[in-house]
């Protein structure tokens, strides 16, 4: 990945200013450019009104031979709508609360300046990427890029009840307030849904995702088979029954997924128990979910309004992702 003569590639960083220290980031990426022989690189900042699609645009019309994206989850996502396709090297800096796409490619949350060296000695991997069509319930269809995951209902409820102070102050542990908050009063409602085959299904949930990758932070697995690099989406479809239904998700999700499934013994475990009627897990590439009335949607942590019908699906090695050398891949 290096460049010389009169040709020189340069690299470009869409930065969200208000998640990130911009001017370490500047200086630094100017360094690594000089003592790799490419052009000066040029910045992109993110604003209320362009979250990041515009200027990751201008940036690849402008040439870039390698795009940086240094933000929250938010940024994260904006940035990939517009790398999605285009094979152009993409380096994804964390910055933000949660880092979940960071945290699903391994890379190092606490060491930014070797994520900015891999684009001039690493490699890159493709990976897939999400979109979510939303039909609007003034009928209106829009369509978003997501990398980790799309969900709708209680999942969506509970971003939109996080303190954005206590996220600043506590990072993304503050969720688990906005999950508090959003418990109380959730109702499971109807939604009628197909996968890959055609076949409808109707059924009654809390919250329906949609996921290319599965992995939270505290290394919690939402949904353990979620991989970046199949071409295939992972669906769950999440309903407590009784008054103790969410402490057995909980154990689902935290001691199930992310502890017993590590283990062949755990395993074991899991299979003599059989299954839990509180999440169902389903895999395809496009899944189409039409609901009976409005319902709060969210990609990557960003609140998406309200939509009556979803319909997800992977493009496969959609993003060109920077990995500093010898990065391990196998777990993607």
């Amino acid at each position: 990945m290096s460049a010389s003569g009169s040709d020189r590639a340069h690299a470009a960083l869409v930065l969200n200013p208000v998640k990130v220290d911009a001017d370490r980031l500047r200086s630094a990426l100017r360094a690594l450019s000089r003592a790799h022989g490419w052009a000066p690189p040029r910045f992109y900042e993110t604003t209320i009104e362009d979250p990041g699609q515009g200027v990751t645009r201008a940036a690849i019309e402008a040439g870039a031979a390698a795009v940086l994206a240094a933000g929250g989850d938010g940024t994260i996502r904006a940035v990939a709508e517009s790398m999605a396709g285009t094979g152009i090297p993409f380096a994804v800096l964390p910055g933000g609360t949660g880092n979940l796409f960071a945290r699903n490619l391994g890379l190092p949350l606490l060491d930014i300046d070797k994520v900015m060296q891999a684009v001039f000695t690493g490699f890159t991997y493709p990976v897939d990427m999400g979109w979510a069509r939303l039909n609007r319930p003034d009928g209106t269809i829009t369509e978003h890029g997501f990398v980790v995951l799309a969900g709708m209902g209680l999942d969506a409820d509970m971003i939109a009840n996080t303190r954005p102070d206590l996220k600043r102050s506590v990072g993304w542990v503050a969720y688990l307030d906005g999950a508090a908050r959003s418990l109380p009063g959730a109702k499971p409602f109807r939604v009628v849904y197909q996968v890959d085959d055609g076949r409808l299904h109707s059924t009654k949930v809390h919250s329906m995702l949609f996921a290319n990758c599965g992995a939270l932070p505290a290394g919690i697995a939402l949904l353990p088979d979620a991989s970046l690099d199949d071409g295939a989406m992972d669906i769950a479809l999440i309903q407590a029954t009784g008054p103790l239904g969410w402490l057995g998700i909980w154990r689902k999700v935290w001691w199930d997924n992310s502890v017993l499934r590590r283990t062949r013994a755990g395993r074991r475990v899991l299979e003599r128990r059989g299954r839990d009627a509180s999440i169902r897990y389903l895999r395809g590439a496009v899944a189409d979910a039409a609901m009976i009335g409005p319902t709060s949607i969210e990609l990557d942590g960003d609140e998406l309004g309200l939509a009556v019908r979803m319909v997800c699906r992977v493009q496969r090695g959609g993003l060109t992702i920077v990995l500093p050398e010898g990065h391990d891949t196998s777990d993607f």
